[in-house]
Parts: structure tokens; sequence; C-alpha cells
């Protein structure tokens, strides 16, 4: 991998941690800006609107920039943002950061990730893509619980600062290492780069990558409540049951990352499928402390196990519009982080209990196997009419996942 990629990931690590630190200090800030816990929660959901509605709408903005120039600018606007939250002297100028520091997050990952796949050849794609994703993954094992233990120590704002000063040393990592990346001959063209959603494959990868991502988060998002009130758990154990799904996340991310390349297809039904395993066993053992304990783990890791493979198949059928398909996988994740815990808080509130979510969760992965295997199946016809179209000289070409440096993408 080019250094350049790890500083992306360096990038994702201050951009994750800022995302999800806020479930640590939430009860500080509501009671420093004076407003209820479930209107504090509200700047969790601002953020995540804001990375679905920013990440295709900067995607298009900036695609006629130079790649490096945006990056620089993402991350600035990114880090200007974590210091406006630290500063703010009131929930609405707090609430506002977060949506700026939002939309400049959904920028930072779109235009990251395009210029990630652009620095290594085509059969290295998920590998690039593993190693942004792990900076998420390592922002959920050291910097959230860093978060909430500045925030305790020191006051909630100083996780706002801390973040701002990991935005700053990303920011000098993007400009002595990111290379430029040179335009198109051919002018972009936002119609053009639009055309991507006529095609039925991206709208089932954004429908996999939202089920699959919600899926796990909808029981993911209440674990902290199934390990207390359900495994009988003492308080004191949930960060570090939390910190241990970041470490199942970061080991599946890794191992995900080297497999996806050759077996694609592979990596997302087998991944996806132990997703549902885990979260029924969750739900049928989810009050035995030992087994939420390792389930916890195991959720991180096939979550994280597919999230490479997720990036690289939005790649592989929107080729011809790499920033716009960075941006549509960004926004598709966020859907499920949003949509996922919507629907474990409307089971909760029906009576049905917090085991419930994983039994949710359950039904969103089962769903997300059958929008694969669909995927699959129109992956494997037009293969085999492009072969067929080539001629008997071109009959013994293996048919892969991941197309070579020299081939279209596979659609």
């Amino acid at each position: 991998m080019p250094p350049a990629v790890y500083i992306l990931g360096l990038a994702v690590f201050a951009l994750g941690t800022s995302e999800f630190m806020l479930s640590g200090i939430l009860p500080a800030i509501a009671d420093d800006m004076d407003v209820t816990i479930p209107q504090a929660g509200l700047l969790i959901s601002a953020f995540a609107i804001g990375m679905v509605v920013g990440a295709p709408l900067l995607a298009v903005a900036t695609l006629r920039l130079p790649r490096r120039t945006t990056l620089i600018a993402l991350i600035s606007v990114f880090g200007l943002g974590q210091v406006a939250g630290a500063l703010a002297p009131t929930y609405a100028v707090l609430f506002a950061s977060r949506i700026v520091s939002a939309l400049a997050c959904a920028g930072f990952w779109a235009v990251g990730a395009a210029v990630a796949i652009a620095m290594v050849p085509v059969t290295q794609r998920a590998r690039a893509m593993a190693v942004m994703i792990g900076g998420l993954s390592i922002a959920n094992v050291l910097g959230v619980p860093a978060g909430a233990f500045l925030g305790d120590g020191l006051g909630w704002r100083a996780a706002f600062w801390a973040v701002a000063v990991a935005s700053a040393i990303a920011l000098v990592g993007v400009v002595t290492l990111i290379p430029r990346i040179p335009l198109p001959a051919q002018r972009p063209r936002p119609r053009r780069e639009l055309a991507i959603y006529r095609d039925s494959q991206v709208w089932l990868s954004i429908t996999v990558t939202a089920l699959a991502a919600g899926g796990v988060f909808c029981a993911f998002s209440y674990l902290s409540p199934l390990l207390t009130d359900v495994a009988g758990l003492d308080e004191g154990w949930v960060p570090t049951v939390l910190a241990l799904f970041g470490v199942g996340a970061l080991v599946g991310t890794t191992v995900g990352g080297r497999v996806a390349d050759a077996h694609l297809f592979g990596v997302l039904l087998s991944g996806i499928a132990a997703s549902t395993v885990f979260l029924v066993a969750l739900a049928l053992l989810g009050g035995f402390a030992v087994a939420a304990v390792v389930l916890s783990f195991l959720l991180g890791f096939s979550a994280f196990y597919t999230a490479p493979a997720l990036n690289a198949r939005m790649f592989n059928v929107a080729g011809a519009a790499p920033t716009l398909a960075g941006a549509t996988t960004t926004a598709a994740f966020n859907l499920g982080n949003t949509g996922g815990p919507w629907l474990g808080g409307t089971v909760i509130d029906a009576g049905l209990g917090y085991p419930a979510t994983a039994w949710a969760g359950a039904a969103m992965t089962v769903t997300a196997i059958g929008a694969t295997a669909v995927s699959l199946r129109l992956h494997c016809g037009s293969a085999t009419k492009l072969v067929a179209s080539s001629g008997p000289k071109d009959l013994n070409l293996p048919l892969r996942d991941a197309p070579s440096a020299s081939a279209t993408p596979p659609r």
C-alpha cells in the first residue's frame, strides 16, 4: 500500500472518533447544555443524516476540483468544526457544528475513497479500502474510549479538542504525502456521473450495504442495556465489551480486505450470513454474560469483515463515477446506521425487550443475503454473455469478482 493510503486511514480515525464518541459523553453534554438526553441524542442523528445527505452532494459539487486540494479543504473544515464544538456556548451552536462536521466528514470519505482506489491496482481495491476502514475500527477501539476517558476527567469539550488535534495531524499528512491526482482528460460531467443510478446493480449494492450495516447496528446500538439489564453485567464492563467489538471490527477489516479482492461475493455472502447467525445467537443467548461478550466480538468481526467487499463492489459497478461511488457507499452505510437503530428502538418501544433488537437485525441481514444473491446472479449472467460474445478463444478466461487491471469493472 502507498503511504498516502495510510494517511487517509489516519484521517478516518479522526472522523470516526468524532462520529461515535458522543455515545460516551452524551450525559455530560446534556447536563452542561441544559437539555434532555434525548435532545442531546439528536446530535448523533444530525451527524448521521449529514453524512447521508452530504456525501453525494459534496461528491458532485467537488467533481471538477483537484482531489488533493479538496481533501485539504474538507479535513480543514472538519477540524474547525471540532474547534467550534469545543467552544460552543449553546446547544444550537453545538448542533450546527455537528452538521458542518458531518458534511465535511462525508465529503472526505467520498473523495478519500476515490483517491485510495486511484492509487492502487484494481486487484488491490478491497485492501486499500480495508486500510481506510481500519481507521474507523481503531477509532472504535481507541478513539471512542479515549473520548469517554477525557470527558470524565477533563470535561466533554476536551474530547472535541483531542479530535481537533488529530485532524490537524491528518491535515499535515494529507499536505505532505497525498500526491496530486490528475483530473481525467475529459472534463467530468455531473449528469454523466449521475447516470450510474440507472444501473440496477448500483441500487442492489446500496440495498445490501444499508441492510448489512443496519442489521448489526440495530442490535449494537442497544448492546449496553442488553449487557446490564439482560446479561446482568456491571456497568463497568460496558466500555470493555464495546472496545472488544472494536477489536473484532479491526481484525475483520484486516482479514476481509485481504480476501475480498479474490473472492468478493464469497466474502459478502459468508460475512453477512455469519452476522445473521451471531444475531440469532445473541437473541437466544443474550441472557448469559459470557455468550453476550463473545458474540459482541464476533459481531464486530463479521460486520467489518464484509466492509471492504461492500466498498469494492460499489466501485466495480460504478467505476465510471468513482467519486460518486465512494459517496454512495458512505451514504448507504449511514442509512443503515440510522435505520437500524431506529428499527431497534421501535422494537423496544413495542415492549418486546432488548433481545428482540437482535431478531430485528437478523431479519435485515437475511434480506441483505437475498439482495446479494440477486446481485451475484445478475453479475454471472452478464459475465456469461460477455464470454459468449467474445468467441471460443476466451472461454477459458476465469470469471473473477475483481477484474484485472486492464479490464472494465464487471457489473
